[in-house]
């Protein structure tokens, strides 16, 4: 066994853990699963649940806030699917630009970091959402079947299957697209059906249901009706709510590393097929309610009221109904799945850029991110028991976040091509055009519900999209005001320029000198410091040195090991002068992983094994007071290391690398 993992969970809490989430994985899995290269159909399949698992809920939210006023339905209907299409066209053009998706990158690039910051927050925030609103919309359909007296268990099933999905993320599942596709399959052909018998038994009413239609409009906007004032607010409030139908579009955006070559224009076809699945679904489904007069009854969502109902003309209505709703169940799961894969990226990304505390870059030994998935899953059950798993209220928590992600990634990319002065006019007008009226139309549906529902659930998604904010922000400026410390006071010892002698390599073998192992991320003035306080505390004892470095294999950057590590023998090449300068023989060691303790301790014993009489020294940066934050913030890899190598049996030293207060 690689002595990567060397360390026996010999405590309860380390027992518990392997029994739980797994023995560990080696770091040649990682991208395992994903090297099989997704056509427009495939990608379809295995992107499209989130996208489509938005009708179980986001059709019946619009079409319950237009109230008595069902006439508007197919004004909604229609609405509803003409801004699913402007989106996926809005978001195909996004990949032409911006391959890694849109959303934070796009913010970031285009409208700075700040805003980039809001919207990456937002995306958070989203994610967590996601898992919320998707669970519990999966207990609503699927308790749609059970006797009201099962409602009460509904809550701690969606939290428990919230739970199991969280342990099964921390072993590191990945979604298989033969898993899924029986189940989307399922789903999209019991909603063809559904859709399909809702309108066609209703022909012969058309044209009655039409007449009805214009009469309630007449009336509406009559001398004892609303006006056109309060007809119009009510539409706009509706079809604002509706905006969980959107939520999934931008999956597809920020999966171009899974399609097949050409792999725009795979995914431009994969964003096309959703666009016209979820238009119908969602727009069918609308004028289905429609229809047949369906209306809102306790413990069944309205898709169950609806899919009864049409199932009783229909042979074998009983098992329909039972197929419909648990395959909408199931591929909510799925779609809960999204988001334990999304919100740990996002906030790896995050961290990649100093807005969160950079642990939430690192892979645990299933090579997933651990400490992401679980932040956000136990966010996700924080919001399923705030809201007691009320999905007309996650719809509104979640409508906000999802269409401030959707305004920044439109202004982000009307910005890119107002500066794109180069492009042909004809193209640059026509992308400013369609980005300036899906930015106007996602703006206002963000701020008709804001301001509609802030006080009912609004300002919850306000509020922790501010505390994220507030909290990167902070966590931005204590790395920032350390590092500038650190410069300040390390940086002057650097030497100007390396008089490098006669290079000697390092002696190998049982009877080599005593050697002193340097742990360095790169060449700097702190690394330097610990080098030469090694020296000087054991005067003309180590007679050669060796600069070990290990490289974090993360959740952002280069996965690619044999990559990450030619990178980090580049930034550690400048100490082979410097400290051949000092008459030293000196070589570099180098080793990736996904912990840096445990790849450390694999290196020096490795290195041990060429260098018996060895030293590792490894720097420690100290503050006058260590509060909650500097403890939060920086994971203490030196004194990890050191237990590990004392373990080991192999000898450590610490050099302290102090800082005043500043």
């Amino acid at each position: 066994m690689s002595s990567q993992h060397s360390l026996i969970p010999h405590s309860l809490w380390g027992r518990c853990r392997r029994l739980l989430v797994g023995a560990p994985r080696q770091l040649n899995e990682l991208g395992h699963g994903h090297h099989l290269a997704l056509a427009a159909v495939l990608a379809w399949v295995g992107l499209g649940a989130d996208g489509l698992s938005s009708s179980a809920y986001g059709p019946e939210e619009a079409f319950k806030a237009i109230h008595g006023h069902t006439h508007l339905a197919v004004l909604l209907a229609l609405a509803t699917a003409g801004t699913v299409f402007l989106l996926t066209a809005a978001y195909s053009r996004v990949i032409e630009v911006f391959p890694s998706g849109g959303g934070y990158a796009v913010a970031s690039r285009c409208l700075g970091p700040r805003i980039g910051l809001v919207s990456g927050a937002a995306l958070l925030v989203d994610y967590v959402l996601t898992i919320a609103i998707s669970i519990a919309a999966a207990a609503d359909a699927v308790f749609s079947l059970a006797p009201p007296a099962w409602q009460s268990v509904k809550l701690p099933a969606a939290l428990t299957v919230t739970a199991l999905l969280l342990v099964a993320n921390l072993r590191g599942v990945r979604e298989s697209i033969l898993v899924l596709a029986p189940i989307f399959a399922v789903f999209v052909l019991s909603h063809v059906i559904l859709i399909a018998s809702a309108i066609g038994l209703h022909l012969p009413e058309l044209g009655a249901t039409a007449g009805q239609l214009t009469e309630g409009l007449r009336h509406d906007l009559g001398p004892s009706g609303i006006g056109l004032i309060a007809l119009a607010t009510l539409f706009l409030n509706a079809y604002a709510l509706g905006g969980g139908t959107y939520t999934g579009i931008e999956a597809v955006s920020n999966a171009l590393p899974l399609m097949r070559e050409p792999r725009i224009r795979t995914a431009r076809r994969t964003m096309a097929l959703l666009a016209w699945s979820l238009a119908l679904c969602a727009g069918g489904l609308i004028v289905g309610y429609l229809l047949w007069h369906i209306t809102p009854q306790p413990g069944k969502t309205m898709n169950a009221v609806l899919v009864e109902a049409v199932a009783a003309h229909l042979p074998g209505g009983g098992i329909f109904t039972t197929v419909t709703l648990v395959s909408a169940g199931a591929l909510l799961v799925v779609a809960a799945q999204a988001g334990f894969i999304g919100g740990p990226r996002v906030m790896a990304n995050l961290a990649a850029d100093a807005w969160l505390p950079r642990r939430f870059t690192r892979l645990s030994d299933r090579l997933v991110t651990e400490q992401g998935v679980v932040t956000i899953g136990a966010a996700a059950l924080i919001a399923l028991l705030f809201t007691h798993g009320a999905v007309e209220v996650l719809v509104v928590m979640y409508s906000i976040n999802v269409f401030l992600t959707f305004t920044l990634t439109m202004a982000g990319m009307l910005v890119h091509w107002w500066r794109r002065q180069d492009a042909p006019a004809r193209e640059r007008w026509t992308r400013l055009a369609l980005f300036g009226v899906n930015g106007t139309l996602c703006a206002g549906i963000l701020l008709v519900t804001v301001v509609a529902k802030f006080g009912a659930g609004g300002w919850v998604t306000v509020v922790a999209t501010g505390l994220v904010v507030a909290l990167c922000l902070l966590v931005r400026d204590h790395y920032r005001r350390l590092n500038a410390r650190l410069i300040t006071a390390f940086q002057p010892l650097l030497p100007a320029k390396a008089q490098p002698k006669v290079h000697l390599p390092p002696q190998t073998g049982p009877h080599s000198p005593p050697t002193l192992v340097v742990l360095a991320g790169s060449w700097n003035g702190t690394g330097w410091h610990t080098l030469l306080n090694a020296l000087r505390t054991f005067p003309d004892h180590y007679q050669q040195v060796i600069i070990a470095g290990v490289v974090e294999v993360d959740a952002v950057g280069e996965t690619d090991p044999v990559i990450a590590e030619a990178a980090l023998r580049e930034r550690l090449a400048p100490w082979i002068p410097h400290v051949q300068a000092l008459g030293l023989p000196v070589a570099l060691r180098t080793a990736a992983g996904t912990e840096a303790d445990a790849a450390v301790e694999d290196l020096c014993r490795r290195i041990r094994q060429d260098h018996p009489r060895l030293l590792v020294v490894a720097g420690k940066v100290l503050v006058p007071h260590e509060g909650f934050l500097h403890r939060l913030l920086h994971n203490d890899t030196a004194l990890a290391v050191q237990r590990r190598l004392q373990w080991a049996g192999i000898p450590v030293h610490i050099v302290a690398a102090r800082l005043d207060q500043a």
